[in-house]
Parts: C-alpha cells; structure tokens; sequence
C-alpha cells in the first residue's frame, strides 16, 4: 500500500499558473448551488445540536450514501486528453488501452492485448468489443485512431513525435507504427485517454464524452465539477455514484474540513498535524521530489538562445555540486521542515521500477569538507566561507515566490551547507524571473512522474539551455546520450529499464549525486489529505508530482464502510 494513515506534460505550466486565492470559503457558498446545499445541511444541523462535533457527525452519515465531496487546489485547464488531461494520471471519465496498476506495471483497459513486433517499430492493439461511450455509441478502432491523430496534430503535452503512422484493420484492431524504436510508447499509451470521433469538437474539452468509468455532469470553472458513475461501464461499476470536486485553496480547504463540510481534502504539512474529529490524515508517499538544479558550466559569456545567461563560476565545480549533496542531512530536513511528512529524495524516480538503488548516498559532513580541501578550496580569511583562487564558494537558489515549502527546504539546506563553507543565498521570485536566471544560478525545482521519459528531458545533451525548465544546469555526457537512447530504443520494459539505471550510475559515473551530479536531490514530498472516517481511498500508487489530481486516479475504487 503506498500510503500511510497518521500525483510530465504541462509541468511548468503548471508552477507558473499557481491558483490564485479566490476567498471561496466566502464566494464558494455563495455561488455553488452544491455548496448551498450542504451549507444549509449543517445549518440545520447546528440549530438542533450543541456542538460543531455533532453538526460533522451528522454530515457524515448523510454523505455516506452513495456521494463524496473532495476538495482539490488545482483545475485543470481542460478535460480534453488530447490537449494534456490525464496526462499523467488517470483521466477519469475516459479509457485508455492500458493503464498503471498499484504497482505501476501495465495492465489492459480497452485494450485486451497488445503486440510489438521484432523491428520494434509496429505495436498491435486489439480492443475489447464491450465499451461504449456515455452516448452510447460503440468505442472503436476508428476513435483510438483519431484520438492519437489528434493528439499528434495538437503538439500539446503529449508527445507523440515518435509516431508515424496508424492504421485500422478493424473494428477492434489497430497498428501503429513507429519511426524509431521507442519504449516509452506503452508509457505514453497509459495516459491518453480515448475520445469519440463522432463527439469530438471545439467545446468538448469543457464537455467530454467519454468510456470511463465516470460520467461528466457539470464544470463550474474556478468551483466545482460533478461525476457521477458510468453504469454502462465496461468494467467495475464505482460504488461512489455521485461526485463533487471542488477548487479551493489549501486553507479554504482546511476550514471545509473544521467545518465537517467534505469528505477529502488535500492539505500541507504545516496544517497536517491538527487532528480534527471525525477525520484522518492520509500520508501518501510519492515520487514527487524537491531539490538543487546547479549551473555546470562556469560564467564566460555565453547566453540562450532565448538571451539569457549561462554557467556560474561556483557550481560548475563538482567537488562544490557533490560537497553539498553529501553536507546535507536529508532525514533532518524531512522530519524538522516538513514534519516529518516527506522522505529523503536521491533520484528524480525514487521508488519507480526503473530507478537504480545505487544512487543513494549518506550524509557525510568529513567528507563532504575533504572534497572541498582536496580540491584547494580554504577559508583563508576565517568569514566562515571557503574561497579558491579569490573566488569565493557563494551562490544563489531561486525558489517561486510564495511555495513556503520549497523556500523552507531551501533554507534548511543553506544552513546545513553553511557548516562546510558554502555559502547559499535563498531567494525568492516570480516564475517569468526565475525563468530567465535559472541557467546562471540554482533553482529548487520539482519533478516527478509515472514515466521514465522525464529522465530523458532531464539529461539529454540536446536538451540543454531550453527554456523548459528540465536541463536549465546545462548537463551534457555523450556517455549519458548512449544510455539514454539504448533505454529508449530497447525492445523490452526489462532491456529499458536496465538502461534507465545505468544513466544514473554505472558504476563509475553518471547523473547520481556520486557522479556528475547536476542535480542535488533533497526530499520527496508526502501527498497529505484529510479523509472523513468511513471512507476508503484505495491503494493509492506512488503519486507522481502535483498532489491534486494524483488522489482522484483510484477514485473508482473509493467505497464507504458499510459498502465493504
């Protein structure tokens, strides 16, 4: 089980779109016609009872009919898979051909198996002739063709380069075929969820029709949206037949959930210790990590090509990289910072079958000191700052202004740093600013997915200097190169995988802290949610990042108590 009771597409999109507070403790009651109802509810209830413990308790029992309310922080910006919905995670009221079990191994969803021939090019799906859309028209071959056509035209989040042709044998067959080889494909299959080319238009990102297990039924924009279950399902019908997300902030959403007034509430560590009665606190582990991006290549001049400059004279040494990694106590800054609601971090992948054990390393402060003295790094004038050749070991991290967790893990590690002579000055500013310094100076980044793809944006040499945020450190190894398109040519998950690892550590170098280190990996991030007592969330898997909708990728699975 991948929680413990006490979520690659548009990532940087995400980050920089950050949900503004939209006071809707206030403006939520006043403008959802499902909020008024559960307002009044508690109204009612607080009139006949004496106390707040009682007016949660009676909304409990009245919730665990066949209904749940869940209150998230981030709305998507569309329901549509091809422009990015599900990408990632599980797009509720679509299908896909397969999907991710709770171990994060495939298994079939439409599809009832699939083929890859020895080229390593063509892949063979064949579907199940049961599903159907909500409108009750028959999922075909034709729609998982004009879905990935689609998709592929769009050039969206989903990244479909790679596909050259599909064609349609029959109702229940379809081919694609690759132009090179490419294992991630079966990855990227996972999240696309497939639309009906019948229904397909401009407004269908707003109003889906799909072959999932959930029905669309209503999107308030900046409020709420309502599922409710698909009975026609091909598969286990949800025992849950009516759902309300809704959009609130953090705090918003803690007050929803003093107040008894939803079922599942993603929350932070700083407000995760309050024990509220009638709740429990989900601990879900993820791979979503936080960490260091330090700029490899010292400051001569050079700019991108969108002109913003690049290299700092400090982190391009790998003893300065490497005496960090080792100075910090990743355990301390887990259960000091994040109240002990977070794991240490080693790898962007830790815990997926693909990442490779070796990377992980122990604080060692005696070490981390003879790196930086073996190297002729000294503090020569006693400010406590170790200096080489006049240049001394100080630098910047950017962290986004108003994320208090990664200006608080930033600021943990500066200080543990600060006991071997570096020197870390913790800033912290807008994306648009961060954006165009992030080549000369750190960055306290986050990544975290379900697909090993994102190992190859983050360190292929090509993808160096771009202004997507996955290899702003300019990391480049030709060595790294060959892993990386061995893992992404290989012909089976096995041979893939074997690869992946060897691109963090092949016994003598690679993108692990022990190597060229690039990245200075901190903590993963615990995925907090209050849970009302009574309701079951499943085995949750490995939440990729952003915390949000990784919790609703089960949600077919959540039952009540009394429905067990």
């Amino acid at each position: 089980m991948m929680y413990k009771e006490n979520g690659l597409g548009n990532r940087s999109m995400q980050y920089r779109k950050g949900l503004a507070d939209r006071a809707f403790a206030a403006e939520w009651v006043r403008r959802s016609s499902v909020w008024a109802l559960i307002a009044g509810t508690v109204a009612v209830m607080l009139a006949g009872c004496a106390s707040e413990k009682q007016s949660a308790s009676g909304l409990q029992q009245s919730q665990k009919q066949d209904s749940v309310v869940v209150a998230i922080t981030s709305e998507p910006a569309t329901l549509d898979p091809v422009q990015g919905w599900g990408h990632g995670n599980t797009p509720l009221i679509q299908s896909t051909l397969i999907k991710y079990d709770s171990d994060m191994a495939f298994e079939n969803d439409l599809a009832v198996s699939y083929h890859l021939d020895e080229s390593g090019l063509v892949w063979t799906f064949r579907l199940r002739d049961d599903a159907k859309f909500t409108d009750g028209e028959a999922v075909t071959a034709d729609d998982v063709a004009f879905t990935f056509e689609t998709a592929k035209a769009a050039q969206a989040s989903v990244d479909l380069t790679f596909l050259e042709n599909i064609e349609v044998k029959n109702d229940t067959t379809v081919v694609f075929t690759l132009s090179r080889p490419t294992s991630v494909f079966l990855n990227t299959v996972a999240s696309v969820g497939i639309i009906p080319q019948h229904a397909y238009g401009s407004d269908y990102g707003t109003n889906p029709v799909g072959s999932g297990p959930w029905k669309f039924v209503q999107w308030n924009p900046q409020e709420q949206m309502i599922l409710e279950a698909n009975e026609d399902y091909y598969g286990a019908v949800p025992s849950i037949k009516n759902v309300t997300i809704v959009f609130m902030t953090e705090d918003a959403a803690f007050a929803a959930v003093q107040a008894g007034q939803v079922d599942a509430a993603l929350t932070a560590a700083t407000l995760a210790g309050t024990e509220i009665d009638g709740y429990r606190v989900a601990s879900v582990s993820s791979v979503d990590n936080r960490g260091f991006t330090l700029p490899m290549l010292p400051a001569e001049g050079r700019v991108t090509k969108s002109g913003y400059p690049i290299g700092n004279d400090v982190t391009c040494n790998l003893e300065i990289r490497q005496a960090i990694a080792y100075a910090i106590d990743r355990g301390l800054v887990a259960d000091t910072v994040l109240n002990g609601f977070a794991t240490p971090c080693y790898s962007e992948n830790d815990g997926m079958p693909w990442n490779n054990s070796e990377v992980v390393i122990d604080t060692d402060v005696d070490y981390a000191r003879k790196l930086l003295a073996d190297a002729g790094w000294a503090d020569t004038d006693g400010d406590g700052i170790v200096e080489r050749d006049g240049v001394e070991a100080s630098f910047t991290v950017l962290y986004p202004s108003g994320d208090s967790v990664r200006q608080a893990v930033a600021f943990a590690a500066s200080e543990q740093v600060a006991k071997i002579g570096i020197q870390i000055t913790v800033e912290g500013t807008s994306w648009d600013d961060l954006s165009k310094r992030m080549f000369s100076e750190g960055v306290m980044m986050g990544w975290g997915a379900a697909n090993p793809y994102e190992s190859y944006c983050l360190y292929q040499s090509a993808g160096a200097f771009k202004d997507d945020f996955y290899n702003p450190e300019g990391y480049q190894s030709e060595e790294t190169d060959q892993y990386l398109s061995a893992a992404m040519e290989a012909l089976t998950t096995e041979e893939a995988y074997r690869n992946w690892k060897l691109v963090q550590w092949d016994g003598e170098t690679g993108t692990a802290m022990k190597g060229a280190c690039p990245w200075v990996w901190i903590v993963n991030i615990d995925h907090l949610y209050y849970i009302r007592d009574g309701l079951d969330i499943g085995v949750q898997q490995l939440h990729p990042h952003g915390a949000s909708m990784p919790l609703l990728q089960n949600l077919c699975e959540w039952k009540w108590e009394e429905d067990i």
